[in-house]
């Protein structure tokens, strides 16, 4: 009973080191269908009866909002999920997704401060576990931290129950800290199928994927901050969700200027509050 004691807290401590070096590895071996400028809804499949969704989007420019996979977006607006704002409206949507901390989220939040600009922040779990000044800066200063579960696991390969664990125990782990329940999910991996966004609804989460994407979380492949500018700006439209790895030292030394430059052209930057008051599929 003493080892177990002992060697229990042991594994814990070093799934929570290897975390980010899993996580990044697996970004590394497979290239998904979200950040391709390809429509490429031929990617979700069928695996043993159960259809996979892999969200994918084909990037336009001149603020023409991208084009998306038919089946996947079905799915998506049938339980309520949300890809894209009002599209006749200028309005901006930032939102950045939290595996781990590589050291840019703090300079993120001092430059959506100083542009009075909120976000939506996807947390998994040991990045909740081990940036707490970081999430508490997050709700002080108005953003959300939304849901991106505990393992950052691809849920269509586990079963109901682990989909809810997943959900639930992040969103347990984070009330008991903060005193709040999150309301959004962010499937990892942009892949999802129908009991995920079943589960997610009935837990009072509402599915958020994206309609810009680029490829930004690979730590080794940073492009400059001008190219991460460049991306951004050049597809810049009407409800645009962009996601963002905040990961990324190019979007975090682009990001004042890409706030700055929207607004000139005329955009605002909207709330979760709106968005999920959108409604979409309709």
């Amino acid at each position: 009973m003493l080892k177990i004691r002992i060697v229990a807290p042991v594994i814990l401590l070093l799934t929570l080191l290897m975390f980010p070096l899993i996580l990044q590895h697996n970004r590394n071996q497979k290239a998904y269908a979200i950040y391709s400028n390809e429509i490429e809804t031929e990617a979700s499949i069928i695996e043993a009866g159960n259809t996979v969704y892999r969200w994918g989007l084909k990037r336009n420019k001149n603020s023409i909002p991208p084009e998306v996979g038919s089946i996947e977006k079905t799915a998506l607006y049938k339980y309520g999920g949300k890809y894209i704002g009002n599209s006749e409206k200028k309005v901006l949507y930032l939102t950045f997704d939290e595996g781990y901390e590589q050291g840019y989220t703090e300079q993120i939040l001092d430059v959506l401060r100083d542009n009075n600009v909120k976000a939506v922040f996807f947390v998994t779990g040991p990045y909740l576990d081990r940036n707490p000044e970081l999430i508490r800066r997050m709700i002080e200063e108005g953003h959300e931290v939304g849901n991106h579960t505990v393992h950052h696991y691809s849920l269509p390969e586990k079963t109901q129950s682990v989909i809810e664990s997943e959900i639930l125990e992040l969103d347990r782990v984070f009330y008991e800290k903060y005193g709040k329940h999150m309301r959004t999910l962010r499937p990892p991996r942009g892949e999802y199928n129908e009991a995920t966004l079943e589960v997610a609804r009935g837990l009072n989460h509402t599915c958020i994927m994206w309609s810009f994407a680029y490829e930004d979380w690979l730590l080794n492949k940073q492009r400059g901050t001008e190219y991460a500018y460049k991306m951004v700006m050049d597809h810049l439209h009407n409800g645009a969700v962009l996601l963002l790895h905040a990961v990324s030292k190019d979007n975090a030394n682009a990001l004042d200027r890409i706030i700055k430059d929207a607004k000139k052209q005329g955009y605002s930057f909207g709330t979760v509050d709106e968005l999920l008051s959108f409604n979409t599929g309709r």
